[in-house]
């Protein structure tokens, strides 16, 4: 989560919330180093990719580069959202179906690197 916390009335966070917990989430980041991240909602969606719309992007995975760690974003809209207009469960069920097939095509590159880098130490 962006915030630690429900904003009151279930408001969306104002950005000084949001710059609040930023160190600690950028170090929860850090610690983990995740390959891959699944963003759930318009607010963790914009820490990674600013200025872009949820609606044009969901399920659709994008490889950036973030305090230099390389990672893959996976944008999806926040489960409430399907509580709200019910046409967005099936986009979000949609979705989660993507997370499996970016896995494994990660497992597939690290194989590809871990092969070329034993061929050099043939050589």
């Amino acid at each position: 989560n962006i915030v630690r916390f429900r904003p009151p009335e279930n408001r969306d966070p104002l950005p000084e919330e949001i710059e609040a917990f930023r160190p600690y989430v950028d170090r929860e980041i850090e610690i983990i180093d995740p390959k891959i991240i699944v963003t759930l909602g318009r607010f963790s969606m914009g820490k990674f990719l600013p200025n872009v719309k949820i609606s044009q992007v969901h399920g659709k995975p994008r490889k950036i580069s973030w305090h230099g760690r390389e990672m893959v974003i996976i944008p999806m809209y926040h489960p409430a959202a399907a509580l709200r207009a019910g046409a967005i469960m099936q986009q979000i069920r949609e979705d989660f179906k993507i997370i499996p097939e970016v896995i494994k095509g990660l497992e597939e590159e690290n194989k590809k690197e871990d092969n070329s880098g034993e061929q050099m130490k043939l050589l």
